[in-house]
């Protein structure tokens, strides 16, 4: 593993272990200089807590083949909705799944993944996580709060030391995970450089091909929508992916489109008043009788305005995967909302194909160790 770097740092830091740590040109301005130039972050006390606190995860992680992070600079974007429908479609193949959500102050994890109003159980070895389904298990800051509606109101100290407490007290199944997914905050806020330095400081990388046991961080999903109000904080999160040496396993294009069946729209008219009114009833039975093939099509819009090339050309500059574009798919939305697995209760919806195809590519991506005893659906 390289040397872990503040993820905060200027372009070009030595580290903080270099005799010139604080000191040489690249640390001018950077909010780190003090504490490197005194030594905090490399005395011999400061390391043997940061090593302690790396095995501690190591150990935590230790069952877990694959941790996948789910990423986005952009709030809205459907970020914890590509990570639930993912997790869901893998743990409904028959993998091992967990969803840790550190987005501390905005959890929905619990809610799209229908464990809204359950709690966790802390015993002697930690944390106890929910199921959602036997191969699916979820850890969130929404199982520890009395109120579904109460705001966590935490200064950057404070989650930090709940996410490594996720990280190191949470007993994840006793049989292991294939995948861990994490859900994450919006922006590179301090949710993320913790948890990434976490991360990034007690395991390897998948593609490092190292032979240290126990997890290892495949790398981040990215998630935007299609226009340059997205992307353009989406870019700034990709900036932070290669500046921490986080592997990207590709772009997620969300709400691509608004795409529907014709049979499951609302038809409206409008009055003399002004006023509109429901005729879908009416508009359906001339379909019906008229031309009911128009029936089976789908309709398609563009509900954000695409900019440029888009996601799939900003993918191609980065140098990393384009995912697939997934539609606005009411059906999709639904199953968030009701907490169900989308591609089981909707298998003919128009966005099923795309986050199959997502899903794939994360097996083909990070291949899970097959147990004999445990045998995996493709």
């Amino acid at each position: 593993m390289s040397e872990e770097k503040p993820a905060n740092a200027n372009e070009g830091c030595v580290g903080p272990s270099s005799s010139n740590a604080g000191k040489a040109d690249a640390c001018a301005g950077c909010p780190n200089q003090k504490a490197c130039s005194t030594g905090q972050f490399s005395s011999p006390e400061a390391q043997r807590l940061k090593d302690l606190e790396h095995q501690s995860i190591r150990n935590s992680l230790s069952n877990i083949q694959h941790v996948i992070l789910v990423l986005s600079g952009k709030g809205g974007v459907g970020k914890s909705t590509v990570c639930c429908q993912l997790a869901h479609t893998l743990s409904s193949r028959g993998y091992g799944v967990g969803v840790l959500d550190v987005d501390i102050c905005g959890p929905s994890v619990a809610r799209m993944l229908g464990c809204a109003g359950r709690t966790v159980h802390k015993s002697g070895s930690g944390w106890m996580p929910v199921y959602a389904n036997p191969n699916l298990s979820v850890m969130s800051i929404a199982f520890l709060l009395g109120d579904d509606d109460a705001a966590v109101v935490w200064r950057g100290p404070r989650k930090n030391g709940l996410i490594k407490q996720f990280l190191t007290e949470t007993c994840w199944d006793e049989e292991g995970l294939d995948y861990l997914i994490i859900d994450t905050p919006p922006g590179t806020s301090d949710e993320h450089i913790s948890t990434v330095q976490y991360l990034q400081g007690a395991l390897t990388h998948t593609a490092d091909n190292s032979n240290q046991e126990g997890a290892k961080l495949g790398g981040a999903i990215m998630v935007t929508t299609p226009e340059e109000v997205a992307m353009m904080d989406v870019r700034k999160e990709l900036n932070f992916c290669k500046k921490t040496n986080l592997p990207v396993l590709g772009i997620v294009e969300n709400m691509s489109r608004f795409q529907t069946k014709v049979e499951e729209l609302t038809f409206l008219s409008n009055t003399d008043n002004g006023a509109e009114e429901d005729c879908t009833d009416n508009v359906l039975s001339i379909l019906r009788e008229k031309c009911p093939e128009f029936l089976e099509m789908s309709v398609a819009a563009n509900v954000f305005p695409p900019s440029g090339t888009g996601p799939h050309g900003m993918a191609k500059k980065f140098n990393v995967p384009y995912l697939g574009a997934l539609p606005l798919d009411p059906n999709l939305l639904k199953s968030c909302d009701e907490g169900k697995c989308f591609v089981q209760f909707f298998p003919q919806s128009a966005a099923v194909s795309a986050l199959n195809s997502i899903a794939d590519h994360v097996v083909k991506a990070l291949p899970v160790e097959e147990n004999d005893d445990m045998p995996i659906d493709e």
